[in-house]
């Protein structure tokens, strides 16, 4: 609550009827419980007006329309500011900042995509998944891509003992040097966008064809398996490490290369489906075995699952057709900051405990304006 009061009211002093910081914290209070919509977060406000107030110390009970909501998200609050008071937030409790796996991506905030339009708002996060929060988010500007704003996020981070993960996209020569510029380590998976390297990165995987009395070159290779079985699939994963083509690569920092083999089993009729990745790190075989890799490589999806997919499958964020002003971006926002609430809460199942939180909202307001732990 006391950092959403630190926020600049973009509107005019003059016949304000509510607070920026009551709206924005009845808008989490109400995510919180389980409503996304505006209408949905406007009628469960006003239907426990009474008691919100009193534990906000508010002078009288009332509730503002959705229409109020609308306006105020789209044009009396500071994208920026908001990104930085929330990340903030989240920087400032105990032990946050101790994992050292950041992970790119963008999403696509579909509901902004107008009519016979192919574009909407796109925002690129950097993510820190052990501990469920979001460190930086920009808007991808029409006149770049995710690797654009991929840079002036890690200008922005420091990243000393950090290990940037991300996809093939991401697999850029200056993204790279960046990072590692800026004392952290990259890991990347890489596809056609670097033909080049994915083709010198291949070939050393493939079997070596041997002249007659020759023997194949000996190699470093280091490998690491994982099996796991869940939603009716067994999936082996496979990770071969090797620095054989450090100081070959045409690539910045380049310490080891690796081939990801992935099989999986569904269960209930045997079906078997196979893929075959690569990747990039700057990471020393010291520094990380195979198995490590393979962790940071599966890591790196826990943005996709953890953020991306809980803002659009639970919190509905693609439903949500907001166009007033910088309205959608701010709701993204506030979408992961309700998620770091819950996961710092120790929510892994965030229906289940939206749903408990709707049936005691006290324990919601409590989570608002109790003092990080």
């Amino acid at each position: 609550f006391s950092c959403l009061a630190s926020l600049h009211d973009q509107r005019d002093a003059r016949g304000l009827r509510y607070s920026l910081v009551t709206v924005l914290v009845f808008i989490v209070l109400a995510k919180l419980a389980g409503e996304d919509r505006l209408r949905g977060i406007a009628e469960w406000v006003m239907q426990r007006k009474e008691e919100l107030s009193e534990a906000l110390g508010l002078c009288c009970a009332q509730a503002p329309h959705a229409s109020t909501y609308s306006r105020i998200l789209g044009r009396a609050v500071n994208v920026v500011e908001l990104e930085r008071v929330v990340s903030q937030f989240f920087a400032s409790q105990a032990q946050a900042g101790r994992s050292v796996v950041i992970a790119l991506d963008g999403k696509t905030l579909r509901g902004t995509i107008a009519a016979g339009e192919t574009r909407g708002v796109h925002l690129l996060a950097a993510y820190v998944a052990d501990e469920g929060w979001v460190m930086m988010q920009v808007e991808v500007a029409g006149w770049e891509n995710e690797v654009g704003a991929a840079m002036r996020v890690v200008k922005c981070l420091d990243l000393r003992g950090k290990v940037v993960t991300g996809d093939a996209m991401m697999a850029q020569r200056h993204l790279s040097n960046q990072v590692v510029r800026a004392g952290g380590d990259y890991v990347w998976t890489v596809k056609e966008n670097q033909s080049e390297l994915r083709e010198d990165i291949k070939v050393l995987f493939e079997p070596e064809v041997c002249l007659a009395g020759t023997s194949p070159v000996a190699k470093d290779f280091r490998r690491a398996s994982t099996i796991d079985k869940g939603h009716g699939r067994i999936e082996q994963r496979s990770l071969t490490a090797s620095s054989f083509l450090k100081g070959y690569l045409d690539w910045p920092y380049a310490e080891q290369v690796f081939q990801l083999e992935r099989e999986s089993v569904r269960v209930k009729d045997g079906k078997v489906s196979r893929q075959v990745a690569y990747g990039v790190t700057s990471l020393t075989a010291k520094q990380a075995s195979p198995r490590r890799l393979l962790e940071l490589v599966r890591s790196h999806w826990q943005i996709e699952n953890g953020l991306h997919y809980r803002r659009d499958e639970t919190l509905r964020e693609d439903h949500c057709h907001l166009r007033m002003g910088q309205a959608a971006q701010v709701m993204a926002v506030i979408n992961n900051l309700v998620l770091g609430l819950l996961l710092r809460k120790g929510a892994r199942n965030v229906p289940q405990q939206r749903r408990r939180l709707a049936a005691h909202p006290h324990e919601a307001i409590q989570l608002i304006l109790s003092h990080p732990t």
